[in-house]
Order: C-alpha cells, then sequence, then structure tokens
C-alpha cells in the first residue's frame, strides 16, 4: 500500500464512483471510495489519508459541511467535485476549504493531473524526512521573519505561531514570497494560481485573498499580504521560504 498516494472519494453515485476508483487506481492511487459523509467518517477513524475528493450533493450531509471539517481537523487537501456550477457554488467551496473545484462530468485524466499536483508538493515531506535537521528551519529560535514551509505546507510568524495552508493558499504566499519585487501583478498571481483573467478567475483570487487575511496565527498574529491598488499584491515584511 502506498500511503503517499492515499485518497478517499466520497461520492453517492455507485457507477461514478467506482469507474473513478479504478481509473485513479490505475494511476498508481491507493484509492478507497464511500458513499456518504457517515462512511467518510467511519473510514477516518481508523486509516489516514492525503487528499479527499468530494461530492457536495450527499445523502446524508452537505459536501461543503464535509470540507469544512476536513480542513478544520486534518491536513487533508481536498477536490470538491460537482455538477453544481454557480459562482456562489464556487466561493463557498473555497471558503471551505477546498484546493480544487472541479465540475462533472470530468475527464479522468484531469483528474489525475490535479491530484498529481496537490500530492507533488507533499512529497517533499519525505525528502525533508531524509535529510534531517540539515534542511529544517529552527523553530525554537525567534527570528524577524515570517518563514513558509515547504515540507508541511504552513507558515510560522517571526515567533512561530503557526498558520495552516491550503495548495492554493501556499501557491500564492509562495509567490509573493519568492518574487524579486515587492508587488506581484495581479495578472501574475492569476497564472500561478490557474485562474482565468475573468470574472470568475478575479473572483477566485479576490476569495482567496480574503480569507488569507482573515486567518490568524496562535497568537492572533494576521498574514501582512499589502494590496498595491492598480498594480498587484506583495508580502509586507520580511519571508523566507524553507
Amino acid at each position: 500500500m502506498n500511503n503517499n498516494k492515499r485518497i478517499i472519494i466520497v461520492e453517492d453515485d455507485k457507477d461514478f464512483r467506482e469507474s473513478m476508483v479504478e481509473s485513479l487506481v490505475l494511476s498508481g492511487f491507493d484509492v478507497t471510495g464511500v458513499a456518504s459523509a457517515l462512511e467518510f467518517y467511519r473510514e477516518l477513524a481508523t486509516n489516514k489519508y492525503l487528499l479527499a475528493i468530494l461530492d457536495l450533493g450527499l445523502p446524508d450531509q452537505n459536501g461543503m459541511v464535509l470540507a469544512k471539517y476536513i480542513r478544520s481537523n486534518t491536513d487533508m487537501r481536498i477536490i470538491v467535485l460537482t455538477a453544481q456550477s454557480s459562482l456562489d457554488s464556487r466561493i463557498t467551496a473555497y471558503q471551505a476549504g477546498a484546493d480544487i473545484y472541479l465540475l462533472k462530468p470530468v475527464d479522468f485524466s484531469e483528474l489525475a493531473a490535479s491530484i498529481h499536483s496537490i500530492l507533488g508538493r507533499l512529497d517533499y515531506q519525505s525528502f525533508v524526512s531524509q535529510k534531517g535537521n540539515d534542511i529544517e528551519p529552527d523553530l525554537n529560535k525567534e527570528t524577524r521573519e515570517w518563514q513558509l514551509i515547504r515540507s508541511d505546507r504552513d507558515l510560522y510568524s517571526p515567533k512561530h505561531e503557526i498558520i495552516k495552508l491550503s495548495s492554493k493558499e501556499f501557491d500564492l504566499i509562495e509567490a509573493l514570497a519568492s518574487s524579486s519585487s515587492k508587488i506581484v501583478a495581479r495578472q501574475d498571481l492569476l497564472n500561478t494560481l490557474g485562474y482565468s483573467n475573468n470574472k470568475y478567475g478575479n473572483r477566485s483570487l479576490d476569495v482567496l485573498i480574503y480569507r488569507l487575511r482573515k486567518k490568524k496565527a496562535t497568537g492572533k498574529t494576521r498574514i501582512p499580504i499589502k494590496t498595491f491598488h492598480g498594480s498587484g499584491y506583495g508580502f509586507s515584511a520580511p519571508i523566507a521560504i524553507v
């Protein structure tokens, strides 16, 4: 069993669920399929997964509620896969913690590519474990800078207060932190995050920025993302990528 590629699918359509499971297994993933939120909770009590694929129209609980539970109580990544195409549904899903929002019917090769994109970053954690403390940040020593930790995809304040990040949140802060300029153009962020330069893509970026600004570290420190009106965004404090 490949613990680095363990996925759980929560989908009440039996034929569609089984087709997804079969396709993703052929793509090299270790996949479990369940038909309801209740079955998911039971499965999670005994097994650990890296990523969940969620339908929103589940028979016993709205998938948005399930996404919020996952984001608040686990380190799992989330792909929402649904027939609900409205902008409001997309925004609500991202606010609930979704990393990617895909519409049914989905091409299974696109689904597999989306999973590889998310889990590819998590694979770095095994590299860190093998290398040991040589590349681990010193989290016991207070610094004057923020630290973006690739190994666990977390953001640490200068006092090492931890802020958990979704995949999209990590990608956005990484883009701001790695830029040679203090301002990253809005179009560049849209491209980095895979958003189209239209109403929906720009709205998704706005929601992501809003969500990050609302997040607080354990000591109530907020993430210092600055808006440069007419230009883009920047990280208004020293930050290192570790």
